[in-house]
């Protein structure tokens, strides 16, 4: 399994962000959850640095998944 660390940024009233936290929860994956609508910051990072201006945005090592794509993120985690 990939070992990276693994930021995922979302917001309330998100469906595909919470269909993402189930889905890595299912799949024993820990991770930081990073809330746009409360941190300032991570609205920065999630724009600047990865080019998205979407939730939910997963971030594992330095792969950007942008939207909810479980068969990329089992390839990307080796499940």
């Amino acid at each position: 399994m990939n070992r990276s660390k693994i930021v995922l940024y979302t917001q309330p009233d998100c469906p595909p962000c919470q269909v993402l936290k189930i889905f890595l929860a299912e799949l024993g994956v820990s991770f930081e959850e990073r809330d746009i609508t409360t941190d300032a910051a991570a609205v920065e990072e999630l724009t600047a640095k990865y080019k998205s201006c979407s939730t939910p945005t997963l971030i594992i090592g330095d792969e950007v998944l942008i939207g909810f794509d479980p068969m990329r993120i089992e390839k990307i985690l080796g499940q």
